[in-house]
């Protein structure tokens, strides 16, 4: 997988922890020590999304993702800040923002949508587990927000939302988060859109320099550069991201969109290794399995439903697949080897 400053981690992590929420032995289980990590190092982008996901999980607060994007710092983002606020003009920044977006903090893919007075920000989130999408994209829309506010400040402008488009179904706490965004909310889109006005776009940066321009732009593009370098193969990206969820498993085509790439490419790279989506899926759900099935305290019939399975049946008959035994006689050997 590629890799990423392993700051916009650090900051949501903070975030959950200043709510008050116990993150402590998800933090554990990776071996994370928050108060010591070195800001500056750089995180696999796989690795980040498994300990944010398990993060998530634990939260109780419903609005925890729209507090949490208020933590992120504008000089965490490095030279990517820089190359923004020297650019000639609000709408070049846009446009930079978005060529260099890998440099950020998101896992949802940013465009842009013209309009003729207003234009939108359109957020594609990645496929991600039920139970973490909603606080993982309101940390991201949190997050731009946050950003977009920080460098009008330091651009002597507007360009507030106007109306931001949320992806997924209405909430209860709907009218927070007009109360948050001080602008329309409007829920149950299949992607995300801060909708800002076009005039501010045509703003020059008070900031602009086109020779340090120049120079954050080679920054940009080697920091670009020495993150996608990768030893992982397909196989090991595809089966990364599948380990994050369990009873909801995305398609070859959702992994495809998630990873950056074409469903094509990804199973034609499968091929060239040997293996294909199917037999990913399945390894993951065999190691879910025995991991569920080796705790010996979850029944057969719960470790089927936590794997996607309407039936045990059909969640037995793939295990014999998987493994050549039974979920009950590989539980009756785990027992076995742990009694002696």
């Amino acid at each position: 997988m590629s890799k990423h400053s392993i700051l916009g981690m650090v900051y949501m992590l903070q975030g959950f922890r200043a709510l008050g929420e116990d993150i402590d032995p998800v933090l554990a289980r990776f071996g994370i020590d928050l108060d010591n990590i070195d800001p500056g190092a750089e995180i696999d982008r796989g690795l980040e999304m498994r300990i944010l996901t398990e993060a998530a999980m634990q939260i109780r607060d419903p609005l925890a993702g729209l507090k949490i994007g208020q933590h992120f710092a504008l000089a965490g983002y490095g030279p990517f800040i820089m190359l923004l606020m020297t650019c000639d003009n609000a709408y070049q920044a846009v446009q930079e923002g978005i060529r260099y977006q890998d440099l950020t903090f998101l896992f949802s893919r940013i465009s842009f949508e013209p309009g003729e007075k207003i234009s939108a920000l359109v957020l594609t989130p990645p496929p991600l587990p039920a139970a973490v999408r909603r606080v993982r994209i309101d940390g991201e829309v949190s997050g731009t927000i946050k950003l977009l506010r920080d460098m009008q400040t330091g651009i002597g402008t507007n360009f507030d939302a106007v109306a931001i488009e949320m992806p997924y179904p209405m909430p209860l706490e709907a009218a927070a988060y007009e109360a948050h965004f001080r602008c329309p909310v409007k829920f149950g889109f299949e992607q995300g859109r801060i909708w800002i006005p076009n005039a501010p776009l045509a703003t020059r940066m008070p900031t602009g320099d086109p020779v340090a321009h120049r120079m954050y732009r080679a920054q940009c593009d080697a920091l670009l550069q020495s993150r996608s370098q990768s030893a992982d193969s397909m196989a090991d990206r595809v089966r990364s991201h599948l380990g994050l969820f369990s009873d909801d498993f995305p398609s070859a085509a959702e992994v495809a969109v998630a990873l950056g790439v074409s469903e094509r490419t990804l199973r034609r790279q499968l091929d060239a290794e040997a293996t294909s989506f199917r037999s990913l899926l399945d390894e993951v759900r065999a190691d879910k399995a025995r991991q569920l099935l080796g705790s010996g305290s979850v029944s057969v019939e719960s470790v089927a439903r936590q794997l996607g399975y309407a039936e045990p049946a059909s969640f037995i008959r793939a295990f014999q697949r998987w493994t050549g035994t039974t979920p009950a006689a590989y539980r009756r050997s785990i027992v076995g080897a742990q009694g002696k």
